[in-house]
């Protein structure tokens, strides 16, 4: 730009990087953002991709696939190089097939296609979902169909209360009967595909926004149970390889192999395994992967794995037969990074080592300034710890929308209140409803805040609970609204 004006991309990137006009009005504190759950901008590899989108273009036999529609299934050479990275990093019984994998336009896009392939509005009778739970995933499921179908399973320090989806769930297929629900009204029937009664929705390992992880007891009473049901279990397994000691001085910064089996990997192989004599051979469940954590949202590439057969009809979904393979230029970019290996040591010499740190700090602060307060964390006792968030219970009687409220008005601090992340329209159980609870996120703000952010928002809770024993009320503005903080995420 001419002039030794500011250059329109710097303004750009500004106003994306400091969103500060969506903080408080009155406070002279600088934004602190603990609710946006994003990868902080300093660790996004642009070098990499530049080498990568370089090699892919500079070879014509490369070049020429890259820039074209992709094979229904994705790039070949990516899907080689995550399933041999799969291999590797789960340590399954068996090697994951290029087979087993699908490539996608990332974890969102494809949890569209997945009910897009394997649901039926009607037929399908409820989209349990684990809460507290995503969000952003809810319109998605409305969007295919499911609004007032959505139903909240609660957890425990164990993961998903398999108690009480296996009595809701035996209540919803009474209804369906009585219904006279017995097949699929408003999708065809397709060689290729089959259509589910129950979906079941999880983010089993270190869950935004709970941070938990699901236990393997729970796991493998979830596969059965989706079995005997006909369910298909769906799992955004997107922060698996983001994980790291729990310790606060670690001997090691990273971790290369997974601490537990996947619940995909649990189908493939428990009791015969999805492939067994008498099954139909697509298995009950399905991993939905992305690159977006572990590369750049941006890219919107990431895979799905499941039994050759579900991989098969995710691959002929509709949108994907007629444009192709979605990202396939980003996806070819991806497969020369895995090929040379520079992506996988990108986050276990980075990434890992990167979150760690910011886990811990936050996690340090958090026990000087809030559990002295009253404020708990869930599965304190674990070894591994990983993915963006930490989940916080507030001391009685404080609520998380007004927590939130004054933390942005009082101290210029987001969270995410826990309301943000109750499954619409089914409340009515204590385990399903998270009005005392917040969110923080050690990803995206600068490091150097992190501390400051916990100490900030327990300056608040102090005040709030000092209000309370006084014998007033807590002095707090309007709730925020799920609206409200979409700016801040």
């Amino acid at each position: 730009m001419g002039g030794g004006g500011e250059s329109i991309a710097n303004q750009i990137l500004k106003t994306f990087a400091l969103p500060d006009v969506v903080g408080s009005a009155t406070s002279s504190k600088k934004l602190i953002n603990l609710l946006r759950g994003w990868p902080n901008l300093a660790l996004l590899p642009i070098p990499l991709l530049d080498k990568a989108a370089h090699n892919v273009l500079q070879q014509r036999p490369v070049a020429y696939p890259a820039l074209c529609y992709g094979p229904d299934a994705g790039d070949p050479r990516l899907r080689k190089n995550m399933a041999q990275w799969l291999s590797n990093f789960y340590q399954p019984a068996d090697p994951v097939s290029e087979e087993r994998i699908c490539i996608t336009g990332g974890a969102s896009q494809n949890l569209a296609c997945l009910l897009q392939d394997f649901t039926d509005p009607l037929y399908t009778r409820n989209v349990w979902i684990v809460a507290p739970a995503y969000m952003l995933a809810f319109r998605i499921f409305e969007d295919a169909g499911f609004h007032k179908k959505l139903r909240a399973v609660p957890e425990d320090d164990q993961g998903i209360d398999m108690d009480y989806l296996r009595r809701q769930i035996k209540i919803s297929e009474d209804e369906a009967k009585t219904a006279n629900n017995n097949e699929p009204q408003f999708k065809p029937t397709r060689p290729w595909n089959k259509i589910y009664k129950h979906v079941i929705y999880a983010v089993p390992a270190f869950s935004n926004p709970s941070s938990k992880t699901m236990s393997l007891k729970r796991r493998e009473e979830l596969v059965l149970l989706a079995r005997e049901y006909d369910a298909l279990i769906i799992t955004d397994d997107v922060y698996d390889f983001l994980q790291w000691p729990s310790s606060l001085s670690p001997s090691v910064l990273s971790i290369e192999e997974a601490s537990l089996p996947r619940i995909v990997d649990i189908d493939r192989y428990l009791d015969g395994g999805a492939e067994r004599h008498g099954a139909d051979g697509f298995g009950n469940s399905v991993s939905n992967g992305s690159f977006s954590k572990i590369f750049a949202p941006g890219l919107r590439t990431g895979w799905c794995e499941g039994t050759p057969k579900m991989a098969y009809a995710v691959s002929q979904t509709g949108s994907s037969r007629s444009g192709g393979s979605p990202s396939q230029l980003t996806a070819c970019c991806v497969a020369e990074t895995l090929e040379t290996g520079e992506l996988q040591r990108h986050v276990y010499d980075t990434l890992q080592p990167a979150y760690g740190r910011r886990y811990r700090i936050m996690v340090e602060a958090i026990s000087k300034y809030l559990i002295p307060l009253g404020v708990r964390i869930p599965q304190s006792d674990r070894k591994v710890v990983g993915g963006y968030f930490i989940w916080l219970t507030l001391p009685s009687p404080l609520e998380g929308a007004a927590v939130a409220q004054r933390a942005k008005e009082d101290a210029n601090l987001a969270v995410a209140q826990g309301e943000m992340f109750e499954v619409p329209g089914d409340t009515k159980y204590t385990g399903t409803c998270f009005n005392n609870d917040v969110r923080v996120c050690f990803a995206w703000e600068e490091e150097e805040m992190l501390a400051e952010g916990i100490e900030r928002l327990a300056t608040i809770i102090s005040s709030m609970l000092n209000e309370e024993a006084s014998g007033g009320k807590a002095k707090h503005g309007a709730a925020a609204q799920v609206g409200d903080a979409k700016d801040l995420w």
